[in-house]
């Protein structure tokens, strides 16, 4: 059977149901899966999508829950390795796979492109004796999750909750009677046609209906989950969406708290605010490359204590360096409600700069361009970790290309907002 080699991504299996990702190829997929690692002890599972139940049939059956479930299934349990059915954030015609598997206690993640040789020289194990068998994981992995708050220190608070229905919902509702919080709920129910707004929070459009909420109910802050519970954002109580790197500094705080001198990992499009608040709490920086695999290895490599990025990925050592939407929930309550001020005014404290949106250019020849970046903005200091950042005393920019389209992708990030307008014309302007 052919399959279409555009769907091994970097990070992961991605492509649209059924032209690309089908029953079939599903099937030849978790084959290949044996092969590479070895085991055949597998957690299967798949988020709300409407396909995820034919595609989970074709590899294994386990159930309907969050991505970081079948991290904790591997990473505590006898599990050897695991595929999570799931798209993320993508639109609902969309489907794939998340793979990792248990080395030497520790988990890996497989990247798509990793099986894509395997699945290319033919190289499949007969799955002639296939068992299946169901196994309910959700109190164990709520302790676990717990384990990283005290609950006795969350003070009552009114939050309103979006889970763009995907799975998030099935975890909340199982915790919410342990919070002492009241929890408006929106799209808890999990369908996989996404009917209130696109699975992506990144959207301008997904959080427009949490955000009237939150006016509405005149609550203290809000939280929105993308497709498969492994991403949050905070919204403050003025319904104004917080920038990831902003809520990466609240998680940073409270885990420095208890953890001083250790190393928080942060991505090359952060805000600069990121590493002058973590070395100010006592804690060490260190920048890396775009993509949430990218900063869990260099969170492994330095034995750090967390990381996150701009698309709102936060992992954590405890939970086997592997990201966990609900357990950067549980977290930023506790950091929240132990601060008397409002949402608004404890992030206002870590925005001294101001960053515009990214700006996105289509570009043929990226080494051309890249070398026209060096050449103009010399003067400025440069460095080449992820496409190239260059840095000025009152502002920076950082061009690179996108993993998965033709574009150049351009953050700018000034010291005033007239600069930063005044930067983000001056570099539109060179690349067009």
């Amino acid at each position: 059977m052919e399959i279409n080699k555009s769907i091994f991504k970097s990070y992961d299996i991605r492509g649209i149901y059924p032209a690309d990702l089908n029953e079939n190829v599903a099937y030849n997929i978790g084959r290949a899966f044996v092969k590479l690692t070895g085991t055949k002890k597998i957690a299967v599972c798949s988020d709300a999508r409407i396909s995820g139940p034919e595609l989970l049939q074709a590899i294994a059956r386990v159930g309907q829950l969050p991505t970081e479930c079948l991290y904790f299934a591997v990473g505590a349990l006898d599990f050897l390795a695991g595929i999570m059915i799931t798209a993320s954030h993508n639109p609902k015609e969309y489907n794939g796979f998340k793979m990792l598997k248990k080395v030497d206690n520790k988990i890996e993640i497989i990247r798509g492109e990793n099986l894509l040789t395997t699945i290319s020289n033919n190289e499949f194990k007969k799955l002639d004796s296939i068992s299946f068998q169901k196994k309910d994981i959700l109190k164990e992995y709520i302790n676990h999750i717990l384990s990283f708050i005290d609950l006795s220190k969350i003070t009552p608070l009114k939050i309103v909750i979006d889970a763009s229905n995907g799975v998030a919902g099935t975890i909340i509702s199982e915790i919410k009677n342990k919070l002492p919080l009241e929890i408006i709920p929106l799209n808890f129910e999990p369908n996989g046609d996404f009917p209130c707004h696109s699975p992506n929070p990144l959207l301008e459009s997904s959080i427009k209906q949490i955000s009237k909420r939150i006016l509405e109910e005149q609550a203290d802050f809000g939280f929105i989950f993308d497709g498969d519970a492994d991403r949050i954002f905070l919204i403050d109580e003025k319904g104004v969406f917080v920038k990831a790197d902003i809520t990466l500094l609240l998680l940073a705080k409270y885990l420095l708290e208890k953890n001083s001198g250790m190393v928080i990992a942060y991505n090359a499009i952060c805000s600069k605010s990121v590493p002058e608040f973590i070395e100010k709490w006592g804690g060490k920086a260190i920048r890396t490359k775009v993509g949430f695999v990218n900063v869990r290895d260099v969170l492994i490599k330095n034995n750090g204590i967390m990381g996150g990025e701009l698309s709102g990925h936060y992992c954590f050592k405890d939970n086997y360096y592997l990201d966990s939407g609900m357990i950067a929930m549980l977290i930023l309550i506790q950091q929240i409600t132990k601060d008397s001020r409002k949402v608004s005014e404890i992030v206002a404290e870590l925005l001294p700069y101001v960053k515009g949106a990214e700006l996105n250019f289509e570009v043929k020849d990226k080494v051309l361009i890249l070398d026209k970046i060096k050449e103009k903005y010399s003067d400025g200091k440069q460095d080449f970790l992820d496409g190239i950042t260059v840095e000025y005393k009152d502002w920076w920019f950082n061009a690179r290309m996108s993993n998965t389209e033709p574009l150049l992708r351009i953050t700018i990030e000034a010291d005033t907002k007239e600069l930063l307008e005044e930067k983000q014309k001056e570099l539109s302007n060179f690349f067009k």
